[in-house]
């Protein structure tokens, strides 16, 4: 345990701050809110786990109190059409304008077989 990252009254970091894995109940991450269904609703950070890291500054997760957090909103069908026209322009290669069956690399910027056309015709 890192006594170091152990600051529970938030005199050192401004907030309270916890070793890693080592932080009380009723205190989660964003993640951890999300698998339970919940979101943390606009309050403010509660706290934070600190991990050190070596060549790095520390690893930091921000923690919210789970009493305060509201569920997840619900998709609604206006959400999930923005969401299906979204990855579906994901998709579309800006040389060709076909759908190219997987989202474009943004590295490429157009399908595989528009940015390496003569390994398309030899195969």
């Amino acid at each position: 345990m890192s006594v170091r990252f152990w600051d529970p009254d938030g005199t050192t970091f401004g907030i309270p701050t916890y070793p890693w894995r080592l932080a009380p109940d009723g205190l989660a991450t964003r993640r951890q809110l999300r698998i339970r269904g919940l979101r943390p609703g606009g309050q403010d950070i509660a706290a934070q786990a600190l991990r050190r890291r070596r060549r790095r500054g520390p690893l930091t997760a921000y923690l919210y109190r789970i009493d305060l957090a509201l569920p997840v909103r619900p998709m609604t069908p206006a959400r999930w059409a923005a969401l299906a026209k979204a990855n579906a322009a994901r998709r579309r290669c800006p040389e060709c304008h076909r759908d190219a069956g997987y989202v474009i690399p943004p590295t490429l910027g157009m399908c595989v077989t528009c940015a390496y056309p003569e390994e398309q015709r030899a195969a």
